[in-house]
């Protein structure tokens, strides 16, 4: 297995987690108009860049409205994996079937990983009562997809670095915020039932 493949593979699972049609958008647009030989030829096709620039666009919209944004991370808790592990496929190549099921196994991984870490940062935001929060987090995530995407195509293991170290951050956010509305929730049973009937 080409060394050289490991952090695309797992930049591009990281990034499918939190939005992976804009994955597919931005490596076929950087394959196609930017001359970036890593991107698979299947990322370059016309259909393959109108679909995905469809689905993003769909995305971008629900992404932004509260209670919405979580109820598309549940639909999305099969395909974001299976979009990563298809492009951990399609980035392998002509690799040997092991090193092929391998890296199709990490960019599904990571992609799994990185959507339950966004489903649950979305979740804890989604207790604001305002919207702005929710525009705010979305319109980052599109912007760092897009930014760790692009660099894993210049420079892949500072790609792969980033894109682990906001999962490990992200992981610990979503930590923080469970306790907190573990203990918010238990606030609001203990007012409710000390309130006389």
């Amino acid at each position: 297995m080409g060394p050289e493949l490991v952090p695309m593979v797992f930049t591009s699972g990281w990034a499918s987690g939190v939005n992976a049609y804009a994955v597919v958008l931005v490596l076929g647009l950087f394959g196609r108009f930017g001359g970036v030989d890593s991107v698979p030829p299947a990322l370059q096709r016309t259909d393959v860049l109108v679909v995905a620039l469809i689905l993003f666009a769909v995305e971008m919209v629900a992404d932004k409205v509260p209670y919405l944004d979580s109820a598309w991370d549940a639909a999305h808790t099969f395909v974001r994996p299976v979009v990563g592990a298809a492009l951990g496929l399609l980035i392998a190549g002509d690799a040997s079937s092991l090193e092929q099921a391998v890296l199709a196994a990490t960019g599904g991984a990571t992609a799994l990983a990185s959507h339950v870490v966004k489903a649950g940062l979305r979740a804890a935001v989604n207790t604001s009562p305002e919207p702005a929060s929710n525009i705010a987090v979305s319109s980052a995530e599109d912007l760092t997809v897009a930014g760790v995407v692009s660099l894993s195509l210049v420079a892949p293991w500072v790609a792969a670095g980033v894109a682990g170290l906001l999962l490990v951050l992200g992981s610990a956010l979503v930590l923080l915020a469970l306790s907190r509305i573990r203990a918010a929730r238990a606030r609001r049973r203990g007012r409710r039932a000390a309130r006389p009937t």
